[in-house]
């Protein structure tokens, strides 16, 4: 499975990750009307963080015995069988929550304006390359076979 990885040692904390994932997930998928058009607002589903000099991009890694997949009871949560990337389906997410509170990583989030459901990285399905990887400057962020 093709996985994203990061390499801290390049990541300089632009946040160009966040913004192009977020416009990504966007109606619109423009810019402007990403961030200050649309409702509900889309969230990036990459998250830099920083601490002193260190920076990175955090997002899910679609863990091989994932415990969001075992946690989630409605199946909104699922592996795509061409990718195998953990997917949410938002439609039948009912935001239990039940996974973030298991996520190792700490990477899925609330997204809590309009239908309240699980929001995680899902490698910009239809893509062939993720927007964040495509959009590093530094090429801090990678698209490997793993």
């Amino acid at each position: 499975m093709k996985r994203i990885v990061i390499r801290e040692e390049y990541c300089m904390g632009c946040r160009l990750c966040e913004i192009h994932c977020l416009v990504q997930h966007s109606k619109s998928k423009e810019i402007v009307k990403a961030y200050k058009g649309e409702f509900p607002k889309a969230l990036p589903r990459v998250l830099v963080e920083e601490q002193g000099y260190l920076s990175f991009a955090l997002q899910c890694r679609h863990c091989e015995d994932a415990p969001c997949l075992e946690a989630c009871m409605t199946g909104s949560l699922h592996r795509d069988a061409e990718t195998g990337a953990v997917i949410c389906d938002e439609n039948k997410c009912v935001g239990c929550w039940m996974c973030i509170m298991v996520c190792p990583l700490g990477v899925i989030a609330r997204n809590t304006e309009g239908k309240k459901a699980a929001s995680k990285c899902d490698l910009c399905a239809g893509e062939k390359m993720p927007v964040c990887v495509q959009n590093c400057p530094n090429e801090a962020i990678t698209f490997e076979e793993r």
